[in-house]
């Protein structure tokens, strides 16, 4: 061995910090929380001289009441970026003019999106006409017939 003896509390803090600097490199949002539940679990070491049991248990406790936190405070705050559907694509589609591939009437339809077909409902709409995405439910659009402003 080298001679290097750390108190486990040190230990917990190091690893702590290193996930933090992790989460800087490779942002996901996840070991943040990690990392703060490892440095909470080693300032208790520190504190209370805490043995090896009780500190996995710390750690356990502090890590999910941090990612119970976090998701908390992300929930409360979405994104705003210029992406905020970025985790659900279907929901980036709404307002877009799509054609009818199948008649779209309450029930069923079909419209070409880009190079594929979704399922739609809404309209109605008869085959070839433009409508437009007001929503999504599931894996089908919910779509209505596109109306132009007439020009008086």
């Amino acid at each position: 061995m080298s001679g290097i003896d750390l108190d486990p509390g040190w230990l917990w803090m190091i690893g702590g910090v290193i996930l933090l600097i992790a989460e800087i490199i490779a942002p996901g949002f996840f070991l943040i929380f990690i990392g703060a539940a490892a440095i909470a679990a080693g300032l208790f070491t520190l504190l209370f001289g805490l043995g090896i049991v009780p500190q996995l248990a710390l750690f356990a406790v502090y890590g999910v009441l941090a990612v119970l936190i976090g998701k908390r405070f992300y929930a409360a705050h979405p994104t705003s970026g210029p992406s905020p559907f970025l985790n659900d694509p279907a929901k980036r589609l709404v307002g877009k003019v799509v054609t009818v591939t199948v008649a779209v009437d309450d029930h069923q339809g079909r419209v070409r999106v880009g190079d594929s077909e979704w399922s739609a409902r809404g309209g109605p709409a008869a085959a070839g006409e433009r409508v437009r995405i007001t929503g999504v439910e599931g894996n089908c659009l919910i779509v209505e017939p596109n109306r132009l402003l007439s020009h008086a």
